[in-house]
């Protein structure tokens, strides 16, 4: 090893789901919403002045912190947005994660998790969910550095009621819990509602999968005043503009359209629920999934084997080759004519 090969800082890098380069597939690996944004959001692209690009975008991001506090009926100060939610959550790591206790997540969880803390020298812990992938809020009750779990949780699709959220923060008063809702849209109520009552919630979503704007890149976070001051500061910090001028524009219409979200919304949980039955007919075992996707497991067929036979058809799920879940396949909710495809080509299973 060279001298300054020792001053490299060694991560295991997070692994995203494969982007294929042909087009012509169908591509249920990474959660993304199989119909387009809001028409409003297409209008914006049309009308976007090129000249614009060269200036510098608002570092505040207000007009979309305006857009999405009034939606959620907060004030602008309580509303933080970035580049995705991996910013944002990445920016809360730096920014709330700093003692020498342990922050707790779930050993089988969003995978981002560990990468970002290890990346910034964060001790962490990971209670073991249960024989049902639940997780065991009593594990929780304990001294630590914070808290963080997606509701629902991913990738095994559950999600826990309002009030198991509220009783972790009951024992947690003394750290930062943060709820990473980046699936709530498909099922489940929000932790938005428990603001008012605790300082220490800080609530995460993203544009990403309900709202048809992967692309786009554009997460928020909501909390306490000081919390979202604090996450500003670190930001401005590290990258001043990190938001660009078209996604600020088109974002904030698509918060306007809320009718439109909420049809998009339905037909995706209408196909995910018919996708249940479709998939057991088939001789698949699917957890009772509240998000985009479902999480199956074959009676007999190894989940690899499936997975690799998909993929040569050009259809493509999730597989993960990791202890407890690596006989489970990940399963994104297309649009209907997706899923058939993916039905057929399953059929050999049955």
């Amino acid at each position: 090893m060279k001298p300054w090969e020792k001053n490299i800082r060694q991560v295991e890098p997070y692994v995203p789901g494969e982007q294929p380069k042909n087009g012509n597939v169908v591509k249920l690996n990474t959660n993304e919403n199989p119909y387009p944004p809001a028409p409003g959001v297409e209008k914006a692209r049309l009308a976007f002045s090129d000249d614009s690009l060269r200036l510098y975008p608002d570092p505040a991001a207000s007009s979309l912190t305006d857009v999405l506090a009034e939606y959620y009926g907060l004030d602008s100060d309580q509303v933080f947005v970035g580049v995705g939610s991996d910013d944002v959550l990445a920016m809360a790591f730096l920014t709330f994660f700093n003692s020498e206790l342990p922050v707790l997540f779930p050993d089988i969880t969003y995978s981002f998790y560990s990468v970002w803390a290890d990346l910034y020298r964060i001790p962490y812990e990971r209670p073991a969910l249960d024989e049902n992938f639940r997780i065991v809020k009593e594990d929780y009750y304990r001294p630590n550095g914070g808290i963080i779990f997606p509701n629902p949780n991913a990738p095994t699709s559950l999600v826990e009621p309002l009030s198991f959220i509220r009783d972790i923060l009951d024992h947690n008063q003394e750290s930062v819990v943060i709820v990473d809702e980046a699936y709530i849209d498909f099922g489940g109520e929000s932790a938005v509602s428990l603001l008012k009552e605790y300082e220490n919630l800080l609530v995460v979503q993203t544009f990403s999968k309900s709202r048809s704007m992967a692309g786009m890149r554009i997460g928020y976070a909501m909390g306490n005043s000081s919390l979202i001051r604090a996450l500003n500061d670190v930001k401005y910090s590290y990258n001043s503009y990190t938001m660009n001028r078209p996604s600020l524009v088109m974002g904030v219409e698509a918060v306007k359209d809320d009718a439109y979200f909420r049809e998009t919304i339905q037909k995706i949980i209408k196909t995910r629920e018919e996708a249940k039955s479709r998939l057991a007919d088939l001789g698949f075992t699917c957890l009772d999934s509240a998000s985009n996707f479902l999480f199956a497991t074959h009676k007999r067929v190894p989940a690899k084997q499936i997975f690799t036979e998909l993929k040569e058809e050009g259809i493509f799920v999730r597989y993960f080759n990791s202890a407890r879940i690596d006989n489970y396949l990940r399963i994104t909710v297309g649009t209907p004519e997706e899923m058939e495809k993916l039905y057929q080509a399953l059929a050999r299973y049955q």
